[in-house]
């Protein structure tokens, strides 16, 4: 029989988000707001896509937007990332979580203990 420890952290490693992935998804399709669907920021992601596909018309300003968005993006990925997989943390343990790494909380490693 699985603890409930263990079957926490198991759905965790199912659900958790990869900052390779979502690197992946804003290189090849950052304009479309791939990436931001995959972080769960729908509302920012939906945006994203609607410059991408009218932003041409008031003289492609939305895609300069676009551009320096999608620059900004690059360095918020991991912080989105973060915040997400705490999300899931804090479904699957019921309560909040201090910020830390998502991972190290679950398996109860001490603060300053990174390998």
């Amino acid at each position: 029989m699985i603890s409930n420890d263990a079957r926490i952290q198991m759905t965790f490693e199912a659900q958790k988000k990869s900052t390779g992935a979502a690197y992946l998804l804003w290189f090849f399709l950052g304009g479309l707001g791939a990436h931001r669907f995959y972080l769960g920021q729908t509302g920012t992601a939906v945006t994203q896509l609607l410059l991408t596909l009218l932003g041409w018309i008031p003289l492609f300003i939305g895609w300069i937007v676009l551009g320096i968005w999608l620059i900004v993006d690059l360095f918020l990925i991991p912080d989105l990332i973060e915040q997400e997989n705490m999300k899931i943390v804090n479904a699957l343990t019921g309560g909040d979580v201090p910020m830390g790494r998502p991972s190290a909380i679950l398996v109860g490693e001490q603060p300053g203990t990174e390998v």
